[in-house]
């Protein structure tokens, strides 16, 4: 392929407080064998070492967009509307591509402006990537979105990782852009909305994603009020977008799953809105969906049903919360007599 033809791929980084993995994931896409790339990075108002770290990478070719704190959503927006590539890559500032990633999918797509390519994902803990494994999951295949969407929501556990998709820019004028209203799992309703403006989705084989978990400050852990109405909102606009792509009994249960999670989650918390999502739930055909949890949780479900079981739960997770402040305190305090 003559490399003048081949499109120009935006890899679109927002970036709040990475300092501590950010060069790492700047490196795995300027080290990428795909030659055209261009990496826009939004700087959302940190407060950390970031901004030092992204002037050094501004010399080996990275746009660097600063303003002050508006949200991942903003932030994202922000880059894309910076960008000029034919093909977008939404990617978070902890995460790692393999270094053939985006070749892969640009083969994938072929030239193609209706299709959006998918890759591999897997999760890593610590510092190395290689300690991720990736066995073969089975969404990992050529889908149309909604039969690709149903199946994913299978079991209430989505995966929408934002690096793991590879868009068309003509499927982003027609989907539009990230939901700034949202936080906590903005990426479910984004990308139901994006994918339902697909033609088909292509998975491409050894397309690596190396998914960063585990993080305390992870925007995924947040349980405040305000994350959690977001994720909310998030569920009921994205169930609608599969609804209005297909409304059919397999689609509704899936829906009606996923705000049945909802419940599950956050129970005996934010009561408003799992009646919410309950009723929404019931408005579309119920659920058949069982709660999920640790084996201590089930076992004691099967006795006392899913309520008690999850208020018995969320207990002993205080308990253990306490013990380990007080253990920390403790050692703290050691540690000063000791220097004294």
């Amino acid at each position: 392929m003559n490399i003048l033809k081949q499109p120009t791929v935006s890899v679109c980084m927002p970036c709040y407080n990475a300092e501590q993995f950010l060069a790492q994931a700047l490196e795995s896409v300027l080290s990428q064998t795909y030659p055209n790339i261009e990496i826009i990075v939004t700087d959302d108002g940190s407060t950390d070492r970031s901004a030092e770290i992204l002037a050094r990478y501004e010399a080996r070719g990275v746009r660097v967009i600063p303003q002050s704190n508006k949200g991942q959503c903003a932030a994202a927006n922000r880059a894309f509307k910076a960008c000029s590539g034919d093909l977008i890559k939404f990617f978070d500032a902890d995460d790692v591509l393999a270094p053939d990633h985006v070749a892969r999918q640009v083969q994938s797509l072929a030239g193609g402006t209706d299709a959006i390519a998918i890759g591999e994902w897997s999760r890593f803990y610590g510092d190395d990537p290689n300690e991720a494994v990736f066995p073969p999951l089975p969404i990992w295949r050529d889908a149309a979105p909604v039969d690709w969407l149903t199946q994913d929501w299978n079991n209430a556990r989505p995966m929408m990782q934002c690096g793991l998709w590879l868009i068309p820019r003509r499927v982003l004028k027609a989907s539009g852009l990230w939901d700034e209203r949202l936080s906590l799992i903005n990426d479910f309703e984004f990308f139901t909305r994006v994918l339902c403006h697909a033609s088909k989705i292509l998975f491409t084989a050894g397309a690596r994603l190396y998914y960063r978990s585990g993080l305390s400050n992870n925007l995924s852990g947040s349980k405040s009020r305000r994350a959690v109405e977001s994720a909310f909102l998030s569920l009921m606009l994205g169930t609608q977008h599969l609804l209005d792509a297909e409304d059919s009994p397999r689609t509704r249960r899936v829906c009606a799953n996923m705000l049945k999670d909802f419940d599950y989650t956050y129970y005996p918390d934010h009561s408003d809105l799992r009646a919410k999502v309950r009723a929404r739930g019931a408005e579309i055909g119920g659920s058949d969906l069982a709660p999920d949890g640790p084996p201590g949780f089930h076992k004691l479900r099967k006795i006392v049903g899913w309520r008690a079981a999850r208020r018995a739960q969320r207990l002993a997770e205080r308990l253990k919360l306490n013990r380990a402040a007080r253990r920390g305190s403790r050692t703290r305090a050691q540690q000063v007599n000791g220097a004294t």
